[in-house]
């Protein structure tokens, strides 16, 4: 198949292309390098990729008018694979206008770009656990309402969900959203607090935790979420007869663990006692992701595999390696 990509340099959109490309698949691969964390390691995922005859990467932003098609070209494709974000909860306290850009325009120069594509079978694109708020009952269902994020960029998310939908109404374009919870493994991202609570504990420094580190997520291992990736690539789109051609789905391990959890397996991975230190929680941030994944189970056969005892130690090794310690 041929999957245009969005995001490629990141964190999933990597090791998703990784993943299609060893199926034997064709990625064309657009991403910024934007610097909201560093570029080095956005460059070092897109080394990994090199050398692949199925593999084309363009830098572009887009939010820019004309940059997906500049990288995608005249040429068809089976499926898009939406990822490209302006990711992190926190940062959006900073800079909203980033998350308009890229969460909000962005996606719509996507959808517009996808829907003038012939035989596209679908749109593949992310949302977020974060359009859930505080206020959605446990395990959030993607029947809930969401309609109360408490972070702007959950309802960045949230608006492109609905703007997804509204272009399945309008004009057929078949979508599928996926909601990840909590994503984490090697090749990471470096704003996420497991990367940050292993790099604080490997060098010494406090430990900032929030609500005593009583808060729980739903810490998902990135080779359960790429399995499912390539198996919703690769399987042909259904929708209900007589409804928009627009799903949604919860991708994330089913098991929420407390951060107080976190902390333990990253000492016990590193051999080193974390320092806490009590700290006040940010805006935004959600007491709790827990995610009903029944409706990926049944579609696509999605069962994580990796527990966070065993996914934490496969980070923590990965780390020492790509920082030399």
């Amino acid at each position: 198949m041929r999957i245009f990509l969005t995001g490629g340099a990141g964190f999933i959109g990597f090791h998703a292309a990784r993943a299609l490309l060893g199926h034997n698949h064709s990625v064309t691969a657009i991403d910024d390098l934007n610097p909201y964390y560093d570029p080095a390691l956005k460059r070092a995922r897109l080394k990994e990729l090199e050398g692949s005859k199925n593999f084309r990467f363009s830098q572009g932003d887009i939010a820019e008018p004309g940059a997906l098609v500049r990288a995608g070209g005249d040429e068809p494709y089976d499926v898009v694979l939406h990822l490209a974000a302006q990711a992190g909860v926190r940062y959006a306290l900073t800079d909203p206008a980033a998350y308009t850009r890229a969460n909000l325009v962005g996606h719509h120069n996507m959808l517009e770009f996808a829907r003038g594509m012939t035989g596209l079978q679908q749109l593949i694109y992310a949302s977020s656990s974060s359009v859930y708020g505080n206020d959605t009952q446990a395990p959030y269902s993607e029947t809930a309402r969401a309609d109360h994020p408490v972070s702007y960029y959950g309802a960045t998310k949230r608006a492109g969900e609905l703007l997804s939908y509204s272009y399945a109404e309008l004009y057929g374009l078949r979508q599928t959203g996926l909601r990840f919870f909590t994503v984490y493994g090697p090749w990471g991202r470096p704003d996420m607090a497991y990367w940050l609570f292993t790099d604080a504990i490997l060098n010494g420094r406090p430990v900032p935790v929030f609500g005593g580190g009583k808060l729980r997520r739903d810490f998902t291992y990135i080779g359960d979420i790429v399995a499912a990736l390539v198996r919703i690539v690769e399987t042909p789109f259904k929708s209900d007869v007589g409804q928009a051609p627009h799903r949604i789905y919860n991708l994330g391990n089913s098991h929420p663990e407390e951060v107080s959890t976190l902390i333990r397996l990253i000492e016990q991975a590193t051999g080193k006692t974390a320092k806490i230190e009590d700290a006040k929680g940010p805006q935004g941030d959600v007491h709790e992701t827990y995610a009903d994944i029944a409706k990926a189970a049944q579609d696509f056969g999605f069962v994580p595999k990796i527990p966070l005892a065993e996914g934490i130690p496969r980070f923590v090794e990965w780390y020492r390696k790509y920082h030399r310690i």
